[in-house]
C-alpha cells in the first residue's frame, strides 16, 4: 500500500478539532473578541512568525522552503507549531463564519414562519383567520353586566312550523 500526506489529514483535523476544544476552555473566544479585524490581525501575526521563522532558521534551504525548514526546526515551540496555530485559527475563522451563516438562517426561518402565522382580526369587517372556530365559550358572559339574550326564530319575527 502507498501511502501519502492525505493518509495524515484525518488525523491532523482531529487532533486540531481536540487541541480548539482544550483552547477554549482556557481562553474562550478571546481570538474574535475585537471582532473581524482582530481575527484577521492574529492571523497576520501567526503567518509573519512563520515568515520571520523561515528567514533566519540558519537552514540551508531557500529562504522560503517551508517544508525543509520546518523539519529542520525540531524545537517544540518551532515552524511546525506556529503552522498548526495558524491551521487552527483559519479552523476558528471558517467555523465562525458558518456559525454566523447558521444564526442568519435560523433568523430568516423564524421571521418567515412568523409571517406565514394568521393573525386575528380587530374588526369584524373581516373573516375570522384560518382555522379558527367560533364556540359557545365564545359567546359565554364574562362579568356581571354581560347579558346573554336568546335568539330564536319567534324572537326574530319568524312563525314555527308546528
Amino acid at each position: 500500500m502507498t501511502m501519502s500526506h492525505l493518509d495524515f489529514l484525518q488525523t491532523v483535523a482531529n487532533n486540531d478539532v481536540k487541541g480548539l476544544r482544550e483552547a477554549e476552555k482556557n481562553y474562550g473566544s478571546s481570538w474574535k473578541k475585537r471582532g473581524g479585524v482582530g481575527a484577521f490581525m492574529m492571523l497576520a501575526r501567526k503567518w509573519d512568525r512563520i515568515e520571520q521563522q523561515v528567514q533566519k532558521s540558519g537552514s540551508l534551504a531557500s529562504a522560503f522552503d517551508i517544508l525543509s525548514h520546518a523539519r529542520a526546526d525540531t524545537r517544540p515551540e518551532g515552524i511546525r507549531d506556529d503552522i498548526r496555530d495558524l491551521r487552527r485559527y483559519l479552523l476558528l475563522v471558517e467555523a465562525e463564519l458558518d456559525f454566523l451563516d447558521w444564526e442568519q438562517r435560523q433568523r430568516e426561518s423564524k421571521r418567515e414562519a412568523q409571517r406565514m402565522v394568521p393573525r386575528a382580526r380587530t374588526t369584524t369587517e373581516h373573516p375570522a383567520p384560518f382555522g379558527y372556530e367560533d364556540t359557545e365559550d365564545d359567546y359565554a358572559p364574562t362579568g356581571k353586566d354581560d347579558m346573554v339574550v336568546e335568539v330564536t326564530g319567534e324572537s326574530l319575527g319568524m312563525k314555527s312550523e308546528s
